[in-house]
């Protein structure tokens, strides 16, 4: 039996690289302020979509909401083996917090008929580990949420193994469902060649008219209009039209969306800074580094 799955992925800042600009004065990600990955726990999303596909059959979608320049992990998601990708692009989206971006990604995912529905645990921007479980309850779907381990999929019944901290859970439900997996579930996959080649001219209608508007700066406005739908339908013969929608495709009610839609509030952000309390030179020598690491035993800091 065949299984189609609907991935969600998110493109996030690097909190690996964060600096003192990270956040807005309202409380929002300055995300211009950092370098943009494809989140870590999501790939791990993928990666197991992809091994359903490579055992079962089937088909895989990956979906992301956000701003244009996330179009380059649809790509990437394309390079390592999925076979649509869509991008949710609005600016009636901004500022939506957990609760309005599971709306939204509830109103994009029940345009398919899935089977299984794929997020990953958490974002490295948030952290809260909310999106899907609310994305879970708005499709009326059951979930696994911290799967570490797809344990059997037979016919209309899955059965996974969740991490519960201090040990593990097998669960069995029956499909549809939704899955949250950690990042302990599989090692993602590189991008294979073959696919790179194949995938690296898919664009988004959005960067296709920023491309013709950069090549054509003199064209005018009619021009420039029947350059990019050529563009857009010679792509879409080669199944390389990477699709946009916005909240009207979706048919999302916007009280639901943006910062309207979003009870979460920031009412303080404080930065913290560590200080350090005083210092101390050693002698660069085999006395003075051993003297160092019996001071830190001595004071419990290592053992």
């Amino acid at each position: 039996m065949a299984y189609n799955c609907v991935v969600l992925i998110k493109q996030v800042p690097d909190t690996k690289r964060i600096t003192g600009q990270a956040m807005n004065d309202d409380g929002t990600v300055n995300r211009s302020a950092l370098p943009a990955i494809f989140n870590p726990e999501d790939l791990n999303g993928l990666e197991l979509a992809l091994e359903i596909k490579e055992k079962y059959g089937g088909n895989i979608t990956v979906i992301t909401m956000g701003l244009p320049g996330a179009s380059s992990i649809l790509r990437d998601s394309l390079f390592r083996g999925a076979d649509e990708a869509i991008l949710i692009t609005d600016k009636r989206c901004a500022a939506s917090d957990t609760l309005a971006t599971s709306y939204i990604l509830s109103c994009a995912v029940k345009k398919f008929d899935f089977d299984i529905v794929i997020c990953g645990r958490q974002a490295i921007d948030g952290d809260t580990a909310q999106v899907g479980p609310q994305l879970a309850e708005k499709l009326g779907v059951p979930q696994i949420t911290y799967v570490e381990e797809l344990m059997e999929l037979n016919g209309k019944n899955i059965t996974a193994r969740r991490n519960i901290g201090a040990g593990w859970q097998q669960v069995k439900t029956s499909l549809p469902v939704l899955l949250t997996v950690t990042g302990e579930a599989n090692e993602p996959r590189v991008a294979a060649a073959k696919k790179m080649m194949k995938y690296k001219n898919a664009r988004t209608p959005f960067e296709i008219e920023r491309e013709v508007k950069d090549d054509n700066h003199e064209a005018d406005e009619a021009t420039t209009k029947a350059l990019i739908e050529r563009k857009c339908g010679l792509l879409e013969e080669k199944n390389l039209l990477i699709k946009q929608w916005d909240l009207d495709f979706i048919g999302a009610d916007l009280n639901w969306c943006g910062r309207s839609g979003s009870p979460t509030k920031v009412h303080r952000i404080q930065s913290v800074v560590l200080a350090a309390k005083g210092s101390k030179d050693i002698e660069p020598s085999e006395n003075g580094i051993s003297g160092m690491v019996h001071e830190l035993i001595d004071d419990k800091i290592i053992s």
